[in-house]
Parts: C-alpha cells; structure tokens; sequence
C-alpha cells in the first residue's frame, strides 16, 4: 500500500473509532469490574462570580473519590490527587477499566488504598450544574478560568484539602492542570 492508501486507511480507523465512542461513554462506569468503591457527593459554591461578571446565587458541583484521606499531625492532607476530565466528560468516566484497571489498585500508580483520589465534574459536564437544568441561554458564560476556580472551591472548602500531591488531567482537563500550576505559583509567591 502506498503513503497515501496509508493515510487513508488510519482516516477510516480513527473515524471508526471516534463513531464507537459515544456509545460506550453513554454505559454506566463499572466500578465493581475495577474492584474499587467510589463515594459521590455534591458541594454547593454560594454567590460565585464568574470572570464574565455574571454571578449565581448557587453553583452545584458533582464529584466522585477513591480512597481515604491521609492526614499529618496537623491535620493537612498528606496524600490527595486531582484528577480533570476533558470536554464532555465527567469524573466517573475515569472509573472504566481503560483508567481505573491500571491505575488505581493495589500495587498500581495511584494505588486507591493509598491516595485519595477526587474526580470532579466541571461546571456545564455531569451532574455540575450546567445551562440545560433550566437556564439554557440565560446560564452565565464560563470559561476555563471559571471552572478551574470552581475546581478550587470544591478541593479547599468543600473536601478541605489544602495539599495536592498530584494534579493531571485529560484534553480540557491538562489545559486545567497547568492553569492549576499557574494559580498555585502565585499564591506561594505572595
């Protein structure tokens, strides 16, 4: 096969692959093929102010964890990691066995026996509020400034952890990690 029979045939299978997608991502996450328990919760950000200058009296923030915290004898969280999701997606796709299979059990990278792992759902993705509860075209504008705040919100007040050993994300959500690295830069600096 030539170089251009080549690039066609890679077209099709990444085209094939991208028609596939949708319909898995619609299947429920299974967590007990992972063998591991995840707990969900919500936290409610009060009166946030988007960088737009449009404001909400509540913004709801879904998210999913693995593990239990570790704390030192100050009480700080010793061993949290945050991980992003990309665009369309939400915290629990990260439980597939795809993710979650070779990452978070025993013996493995980000062993859930060992890290307590958050999975947040951005705002617009999930079970976060998004235009389409109700406020369709009326749903203040955002941006990754926005949700990377909110991100914040949820980690510091609403799971109180004030230490992160690691942050990494996927699409959307790497953008979110180095914005992360930009945030915290410069706090420490003040």
């Amino acid at each position: 096969m030539n170089k251009m029979g080549w690039c066609w045939a890679l077209v099709a299978s990444l085209a094939l692959a991208i028609a596939a997608g949708p319909a898995e991502a619609q299947q429920a996450p299974r967590v007990a093929s992972t063998g591991l328990v995840s707990q969900e919760g919500d936290f409610v950000v009060h009166d946030f102010h988007f960088q737009s200058g449009e404001s909400l009296p509540e913004v709801r923030l879904h998210y999913t964890t693995l593990g239990k915290r570790a704390n030192d004898a100050n009480g700080r969280t010793t061993n949290a990691v945050l991980i992003l999701h990309g665009t369309g997606g939400d915290g629990r796709g990260f439980l597939r066995p795809i993710f979650a299979g070779v990452l978070f059990g025993p013996g493995q990278l980000l062993d859930a026996s060992k890290y307590f792992i958050i999975l947040p759902d951005n705002i617009g993705h999930g079970k976060s509020s998004k235009p389409s509860d109700g406020m369709h075209a009326h749903f203040p504008q955002y941006e990754y400034a926005d949700m990377v705040a909110l991100q914040h919100e949820l980690v510091a007040k609403g799971l109180g952890v004030d230490h992160l050993r690691l942050i990494l994300g996927t699409s959307m959500g790497c953008m979110h990690s180095w914005m992360w690295g930009r945030r915290l830069r410069i706090t420490w600096m003040r």
